[in-house]
């Protein structure tokens, strides 16, 4: 088992830096299985990467959760669904936090490496109270990394709203429906519960997460319990996709180092090419920046104790949608300009491309409505109360 002693961001970026050439081999395989292959899982867990997010005292490694944005963004390198799975995977140990510290101590009583998949969609759930907790059934779609899960987290409606509930995975069927044109390997297949009962200690509000007033604070005193939830849960969706850019900015100038042109001049030369690379590389770049400025802008107010306003919370799901948008803007400009050659299954820049296009097809990143959203908000608009701040 690696040590749990507390390790820096640097250290944390070099271990998943460490892991990118082997990712960038398996990738065609994993696309193939469907899912994340057993040595990845092992490898993610044996860098202790997973365990960012981690409370400490479960095993974690003294860093908060926008650490694991930036190890995301390494991975994405590599693999977008790796990635994809690192990240969601790693957020879900974070989310623990949240939880009443009984459920917490049960999911991590038989390791710190213990993993949880999701379905965050309650509409196909069915809830019954009952006594010491609730009956839960059910059907959940889009369950990434569930292949390398031992707990399922979904949601479902109860009294007071939408409940979060901890289902140990012995008690979930697995439905393989995943057959799509990219995240392929992310394993996102249905999870689906006929009749668990779950005891109130594995069960969570998702009004007072979003509105970050459990008890994750007072338990951990780790800044980002102290947040709303969707103004950090929401980037776990984004970093990878800035991962897979940068990928594509770096095989596509790797690409133009090895071809000629028809008159044999090297592909470098080619002015329409540079062009291409500094303008998908500097939205990239802008990115990357602008989600660790957020990042890190949302942890020290809540460390000071601020309240985000309506305005700043519209105003970090605008700008989440925004980097999807770049960052799909930019994986799409290299492909444009990658020839015939860009096709190829062999090619990564046409995987890059499938998985960031899929990857944006999630809710949150839809630009229309972050951008309404933001509008609306901006002028003093009310706001619908399905909005997700």
């Amino acid at each position: 088992m690696i040590s749990t002693m507390p390790v820096t961001r640097k250290e944390m970026v070099q271990r998943a830096s460490a892991l990118v050439p082997k990712l960038c081999e398996r990738a065609e395989r994993t696309e193939q299985l469907r899912r994340l292959p057993d040595e990845t899982t092992a490898d993610l867990i044996d860098a202790g990467l997973l365990r960012i997010g981690n409370p400490d005292r479960f095993g974690g490694v003294g860093l908060d959760i926008d650490a694991a944005f930036d190890v995301t963004m390494e991975l994405g390198r590599g693999c977008g669904s790796t990635a994809w799975c690192y990240s969601v995977l790693s957020t879900h140990n974070w989310m623990l936090g949240h939880w009443p510290d009984q459920g917490q101590a049960e999911y991590f009583a038989d390791s710190p490496d213990t993993l949880a998949s999701s379905g965050f969609d309650p509409s196909g759930a069915r809830v019954e109270v009952v006594a010491g907790g609730y009956r839960l059934s059910g059907r959940w779609s889009f369950s990434s990394g569930c292949d390398a899960a031992q707990w399922v987290m979904v949601s479902g409606v109860g009294p007071g709203g939408v409940l979060l509930f901890l289902v140990p995975m012995r008690e979930v069927t697995v439905d393989d429906t995943w057959f799509v044109s990219g995240l392929r390997g992310t394993g996102s297949k249905d999870v689906v519960i006929d009749d668990a009962f779950v005891p109130n200690h594995r069960v969570a509000s998702m009004r007072r997460m979003l509105e970050g007033q459990t008890d994750g604070w007072l338990l951990h005193g780790r800044p980002g319990y102290r947040a709303p939830l969707y103004a950090l849960m929401a980037v776990t969706l984004v970093a990878p996709i800035v991962g897979m850019a940068r990928g594509a900015v770096e095989t596509f100038a790797d690409q133009l180092r090895g071809r000629k042109l028809l008159d044999g001049t090297e592909m470098i030369h080619a002015v329409a090419s540079q062009l291409r690379l500094a303008e998908s590389s500097a939205e990239v770049d802008a990115a990357r920046s602008l989600m660790r400025q957020n990042t890190r802008e949302i942890l020290d107010r809540v460390t000071r104790g601020e309240t985000l306003s309506l305005l700043d919370r519209a105003r970090y799901r605008r700008d989440q949608a925004f980097m999807v948008k770049l960052g799909v803007r930019a994986i799409s400009r290299l492909v444009e300009g990658g020839g015939g050659h860009a096709l190829l299954d062999s090619n990564p820049l046409q995987r890059f491309h499938r998985d960031a296009l899929a990857a944006s097809q999630h809710r949150q990143h839809r630009w229309d409505e972050a951008a309404e959203v933001y509008g609306r908000a901006a002028l003093g608009l009310e706001i619908a109360p399905t909005a997700r701040l």
